[in-house]
């Protein structure tokens, strides 16, 4: 097991420096966007000394009031830190930080720990799991699933997969940005159970659109109809608030539209290669791809007002 797991195994995060003293574990983080620029913001408040990257090095200087020191590239994140965590906005993105001369896995601490948390296939996290073990460095694909408030608070739930041992010993880091956390089982099966439950989100939400649109075309009143709506019990927690966001038609991109869609083409290609049939994701998936199309910026709740504008109910409330 790796120094840098031993001593994630004390609850005070500290590990001995050079001279023999004690100093806080040293966490990098990769990829300030809507996620993990909130996951950042999480890990400096219990004590951990944290060092951050992102390509547009504006967002990585924008942390250092909490605490968080920018640095120049991937390399010399890897150099400095015990623990390295990214979240990142694709697979290209993830071998582009990972692979290579010049990538994370050939300049980390063989006794490192890294924590991939982006939603990507399941191939990816196991392909860097393996890369890992090739030095010593152990890997957890550890996918996110909650929406930036719930990063905020940090009440995400996290889905793991990797060595048993290794997770364990993360609790940690997971209790800072987490109100839950779960193993799924070997590498690839944290980023296997994200696109589990994305299908379940997306499909969902656009179950929901389609139900309030039919609603409100039978003469409903939109606004009482959205709000009972969110109290029944046919309606998850975490889409009742996108309908309260619909009620306000306020599609301020929490989790945006381009990652859902994403996750959409992920999930298709993996039941492809599996050939597991999901016939209503793929319906699900020309909205959405409709919707993304038009190029704005918006939550994916936006199918939403879609599934009105289709209906004709009304004009573009944005």
């Amino acid at each position: 097991m790796s120094m840098s797991i031993q001593h994630l195994r004390g609850t005070a995060a500290l590990r001995a420096n050079g001279n023999g003293r004690a100093s806080l574990l040293t966490i990098g983080f990769i990829g300030l966007g809507y996620m993990g620029s909130r996951i950042a913001r999480r890990l400096a408040r219990p004590g951990f000394s944290v060092v951050a990257f992102d390509r547009n090095r504006r967002k990585a200087a924008e942390l250092a009031p909490v605490g968080i020191s920018p640095v120049s590239d991937p390399r010399d994140l890897a150099h400095n830190a015990d623990v390295i965590l990214s979240c990142l906005s694709d697979d290209e993105a993830v071998r582009a930080v990972y692979d290579g001369p010049d990538g994370v896995i050939a300049h980390a601490r063989p006794d490192a720990l890294i924590v991939e948390m982006s939603t990507v296939r399941p191939e990816t996290s196991r392909g860097l799991y393996r890369a890992g073990k090739k030095r010593g460095i152990d890997v957890l694909d550890v996918a996110i699933s909650g929406s930036t408030p719930a990063a905020e608070q940090g009440a995400l739930t996290l889905l793991s997969g990797g060595d048993r041992d290794v997770f364990d010993a993360a609790e940690p880091i997971f209790r800072a940005i987490a109100a839950q956390w779960f193993y799924l089982g070997p590498s690839g099966s944290g980023t296997t159970m994200k696109l589990v439950v994305n299908a379940l989100l997306g499909v969902g939400m656009q179950a929901i659109a389609e139900a309030a649109a039919f609603g409100e075309k039978a003469g409903l009143e939109r606004d009482r109809m959205l709000e009972v709506l969110a109290q029944t019990k046919v309606v998850a927690p975490a889409h009742a608030g996108k309908i309260a966001q619909a009620r306000a038609n306020n599609y301020a991109p929490q989790f945006p539209l381009r990652h859902m869609n994403k996750d959409f083409r992920l999930i298709l290609e993996e039941a492809a290669t599996l050939q597991a049939p999901m016939p209503v994701t793929a319906a699900a998936q020309q909205i959405n791809m409709s919707e993304a199309a038009q190029g704005v910026e918006e939550d994916f709740s936006a199918v939403v007002r879609t599934m009105e504008l289709l209906g004709a109910i009304r004009a573009d409330r944005s």
